[in-house]
């Protein structure tokens, strides 16, 4: 990782605080991008050349700002991680639908647009690499998270399919493919994190083991992780549907609601 520029996405908490921790500790320079400023200057003030972004993917027009800000500071972008998630837990149609279509924002329209402006730059020079992290919940349909693994399933599917058209361009894509990850992704609700849940340093730090082994995808964290995505790929889906229902209402998603 030496001698590159790394933009890690969602970099003030989290799994993305991980990435850029892990980043700076095998000598990359990070560029950490998130809404909150605070957390990212106490962050980079753990890390040398670090350079901070504030910015908002789901705002109208966040996306572009970002990149005509990178392009006025001459920063050039080696490795995208397209970290920056969110997602609802519970019965779709009695969750508020804002944060669902902000998640569709961010996982979703967020992503392509960093994605196409900088990966059109790396081909042009012949190098450079993508790593978009998606979530073991994009192979099935996942009823209490429907939306979230919905576009988790996108991320997934584009990854793969962009990886074959940059084949042999030099641009490596890779998808990431995590399990539970102890973080606060249910902050605000109800909703609980398995307690057996992956840390994010672990999932960092295996991610970009994979990454620089050129592998085409990666599934960080616990080997059931991988394991758990292969009935999915096998089973008629309304099987696959109505085993996860049961899944998630053991874990009392189908109850989530917001924290007063």
């Amino acid at each position: 990782m030496r001698d590159i520029t790394a933009l890690v996405t969602g970099a003030s908490k989290g799994l993305g605080r991980a990435y850029a921790l892990e980043l700076a500790r095998r000598g990359a320079r990070v560029i950490l991008l998130a809404r909150s400023g605070s957390d990212l200057e106490e962050l980079a003030a753990t890390m040398q050349n670090a350079v901070v972004i504030t910015g908002d993917l789901t705002a109208r027009g966040g996306p572009e700002r970002i990149l005509r800000e990178l392009s006025d500071r001459g920063l050039v972008v080696d490795l995208l991680i397209n970290n920056a998630g969110m997602g609802s837990a519970g019965p779709f149609l009695q969750r508020p639908l804002e944060p669902q279509l902000r998640s569709v924002d961010l996982n979703i329209s967020g992503l392509l647009t960093l994605t196409h402006a900088l990966g059109a730059e790396m081909v042009a020079r012949g190098a450079g690499g993508i790593i978009n992290v998606s979530s073991t919940a994009a192979f099935l349909p996942l009823p209490y998270q429907a939306s979230y693994a919905a576009t988790k399933a996108f991320v997934l599917s584009f990854s793969e399919a962009l990886a074959e058209e940059l084949r042999g361009t030099g641009v490596h894509v890779m998808a990431a493919h995590p399990g539970a990850i102890a973080t606060g992704f249910f902050d605000g609700t109800t909703a609980t994190i398995d307690p057996g849940a992956d840390t994010p340093e672990t999932v960092a730090a295996q991610t970009l083991d994979d990454y620089a082994r050129r592998r085409p995808v990666s599934y960080p964290g616990r080997g059931v992780n991988r394991v758990m995505t292969w009935p999915a790929r096998l089973l008629p889906r309304t099987v696959v549907a109505r085993v996860a229902a049961a899944f998630n209402r053991r874990q009392r998603l189908h109850e989530t609601v917001d924290v007063a």
